[in-house]
């Protein structure tokens, strides 16, 4: 094992007992009747990694305890298990994509509902643990809208930090002399790197003249290849049993997919391929290759940062680089809908500002190879049998 390995080992091995310390003090607080709703059974039961591995990143009763089912104490102990899985600005901007909703039930006028008292409630964020912090194996995720947050530890090693998502709703709001952009870097790196390519290479790089309405991946537990993006009606647990609710998931649903006036064909021409379409890393001169570079470290500096590091050290391998790919669709002017990928053996990103008028951004950070930790946690099973 080289030097680096076991830094990167040591790292991992530290934000893991921070992430159980913090958890089994949440746990500790938590009345019996929390617990029912905060505790799940081990990633190791079947009946358990089935929920585990459902994820959302609508407004949907993600699995777990509530933040408004919390004490202020309580809430305080589970902001700082979100805040020990990410670094001090992929902090920031979960927090700051909470406190939106606020904005949002406004932008709204105050009237969508959800099925719920509050439709855009920044108190609807949940919190699950799956097995006991500290176990030989144990996961936990954090969720609501616009967030999904999801860890797993084997053998006292935080092995898994995908799939990691962050979107905006609005993506750009105005404050008293400045304006309000969560997702602001991600859209004007990847827009620069798009910008920079000569008309040959920008027209590999172009999945459609058009972006798609949503990321392609939706909320699939693995990526696989020929994935085309998911339909509203599929993004929720289970389908609304009120006619109003689910006329309203139709109807947006139904204005996205005119908007980016989609059909089969043109969903199969941004679908997710196995190996990657676009644009190669290897065709990319070296200041565009450190802008690719600088784009993907805006993602994975969502986790601790001794962990961002070391995805930025291998990252910084050219051999590593030359496999990923950058692909782009829609316009390429701010302010108007466009859609990015980037993708690797290793790296899947995604990223649409398409909805609202393209004020409405989703992104997502996953590992093809180890979504959930799914390939440490076979390798466990069959270790320990």
């Amino acid at each position: 094992m080289s030097p680096n390995e076991v830094t990167t080992r040591s790292v991992r091995e530290l934000v893991a007992a921070d992430m159980a310390d913090r958890a089994a003090e949440w746990l500790a607080t938590l009345t019996v009747e929390q617990r029912v709703q905060a505790q799940f059974a081990s990633p190791m039961a079947p009946d358990a990694e089935a929920e585990r591995l459902r994820w959302f990143y609508t407004p949907t009763d993600h699995g777990g305890l509530a933040l408004r089912d919390q004490t202020a104490h309580q809430q305080s102990l589970a902001m700082q298990l979100v805040a020990s899985g990410l670094s001090r600005a992929g902090y920031a901007t979960v927090a700051t994509v909470m406190g939106l909703e606020n904005v949002l039930d406004q932008v709204e006028g105050w009237h969508v509902r959800w099925g719920r008292q509050r439709g855009r409630d920044p108190s609807l964020y949940w919190l699950r643990l799956f097995g006991r912090p500290g176990d030989p194996v144990w996961a936990w995720r954090f969720g609501g809208h616009h967030i999904s947050l999801n860890y797993l530890i084997v053998g006292g090693r935080i092995v898994s930090t995908t799939p990691c998502f962050i979107g905006a709703d609005p993506a750009s709001t105005a404050l008293l002399g400045a304006a309000l952009r969560p997702l602001g870097g991600p859209e004007e790196a990847a827009r620069q790197l798009a910008r920079s390519l000569d008309s040959d290479r920008y027209q590999v790089a172009l999945f459609h003249k058009s972006a798609v309405s949503d990321i392609v991946s939706g909320n699939r537990p693995t990526i696989t290849h020929g994935d085309t993006m998911m339909h509203m009606q599929d993004l929720w647990r289970g389908r609304f049993t009120d006619p109003a609710l689910r006329d309203l998931v139709d109807d947006i649903d139904r204005r996205a997919e005119e908007g980016s006036g989609y059909t089969e064909a043109d969903h199969a021409a941004t679908a997710i391929y196995i190996p990657p379409t676009g644009l190669s890393a290897r065709d990319l001169d070296p200041d565009q290759r450190g802008i690719l570079r600088n784009l993907i470290d805006l993602y994975s500096g969502r986790a601790p940062s001794a962990l961002a590091d070391a995805h930025t050290a291998h990252y910084a391998a050219d051999d590593v680089l030359d496999h990923v790919h950058f692909g782009w669709a829609g316009s390429l002017q701010a302010g108007e809908p466009h859609y990015y990928r980037i993708q690797g053996p290793e790296l899947l990103i995604e990223y649409d500002n398409t909805q609202r008028n393209a004020n409405h951004a989703h992104s997502v950070w996953r590992n093809p190879r180890s979504d959930f930790g799914l390939d440490s946690l076979a390798e466990h099973r069959r270790l320990a049998h």
